[in-house]
């Protein structure tokens, strides 16, 4: 993406949160749309701050076991290190097809939509100028509250349809995050959302998230080649280092001779939520021994996509000047299955005119 950069001067810029991020810092103009930043705060203190860049989580803050507010997102301080960053997902709206389809190809109708292939042969994360990359028209409801809206044209990256989308980021009186994504197409298309924030509930730029306690309510995952591309099944758990059914410490098994963990270099996979289709309900928890801090993930997809954070290397540095080192930060990404505008016995990713895409994600902070 051609980008026009004026950047504002930062000097003397007085933060207007808890997070001590200046909105200042924030203020640019990318192919003619402003961007800035917005804050969230709820009636307990805590508190998120997002940016219309790419809709990205900047920061949320929210209480430890000693009640003191803990920054739980990855993220930088100002909008110059997101645009030059070489981890374009930090806390980011993806779309519109989140993971990846093979090849970047797939056909709809009897006609087939090339893509770009920004992750070897494959397109991912909706292509290099995807949902993480655009402006988006954001209008704050209220001081929990805030919506953001973009139109992604017929076409863009590839995709077919001008499809209207929106996102509702609600910081809630009990400390949840809660997510909603709604979208209509004028032309049959595919549709898959999700948010992309790396999690370290010890708090960003923590060296560690192999620590964290993690549960996911799976019996099976989706095994995929070395080029994370679905073989089209879905294998049990049970008796394999995937299996999260009850508490298990992230960094236990994650360097087990284990051909998923090889591939993906850790944990880069997609679990299959024991839950009623369509229906929001259970999905993971992840738990902090340090600052207590527990997150449980509500969903109404079907599956959840943990990444733990295997390509990090120390070179990208966070909002309070520390370095992300590897598996600082892990994703559960909730949405569809990868590929599955290509393997049609996965859950249809199909949009058509005068349907709508719905999709809710809760993320419930509370104390272990």
């Amino acid at each position: 993406m051609t980008a026009l950069i004026l950047l504002s001067a930062t000097t003397g810029a007085r933060p207007e949160n808890k997070s001590k991020i200046s909105k200042t810092a924030f203020e640019t103009e990318i192919n003619g749309k402003k961007t800035s930043l917005w804050t969230l705060c709820n009636n307990n203190g805590a508190e998120m701050t997002v940016t219309n860049y790419g809709a990205k989580i900047v920061s949320l803050l929210v209480p430890d076991k000693n009640g003191n507010l803990v920054d739980v997102v990855t993220g930088y301080n100002n909008i110059a290190d997101y645009l030059k960053s070489g981890e374009p997902y930090f806390g980011a709206a993806i779309g519109r097809y989140g993971n990846r389809i093979a090849n970047g190809k797939f056909s709809l109708e009897g006609m087939e939509y090339s893509l770009a292939q920004n992750n070897g042969p494959n397109s991912l994360h909706g292509g290099p100028a995807g949902f993480h990359a655009v402006v988006w028209d954001a209008k704050q409801i209220d001081d929990q509250n805030l919506e953001l809206t973009y139109l992604s044209v017929d076409g863009e990256e590839g995709f077919p349809g001008n499809l209207n989308v929106k996102i509702v980021y609600t910081l809630t009186d009990n400390n949840d995050l809660q997510i909603e994504y709604y979208a209509e197409t004028d032309k049959t298309t595919v549709c898959n959302l999700t948010n992309h924030s790396y999690f370290n509930l010890s708090g960003e730029g923590c060296e560690t998230i192999n620590d964290h306690v993690l549960t996911i309510n799976a019996d099976g995952y989706i095994p995929t080649n070395d080029v994370a591309i679905p073989l089209g099944q879905i294998a049990p758990v049970e008796g394999t280092p995937m299996d999260f059914r009850t508490p298990v410490t992230v960094g236990s098994r994650i360097e087990e001779n284990f051909e998923a963990l090889i591939f993906g270099n850790g944990y880069d996979h997609t679990y299959v939520i024991n839950k009623e289709t369509g229906k929001v309900g259970y999905t993971a928890s992840v738990v902090s021994p340090i600052t207590g801090i527990k997150m449980d993930v509500f969903t109404d997809q079907p599956g959840v996509q943990l990444y733990t954070g295997n390509y990090m290397n120390g070179t990208e540095i966070g909002k309070t000047g520390k370095a992300y080192l590897r598996r600082a930060g892990l994703c559960l990404e909730t949405q569809h299955y990868p590929d599955s505008p290509n393997q049609l016995q996965f859950p249809s990713v199909v949009l058509k005119p005068g349907e709508v895409y719905r999709h809710t994600t809760i993320h419930k902070f509370s104390i272990a």
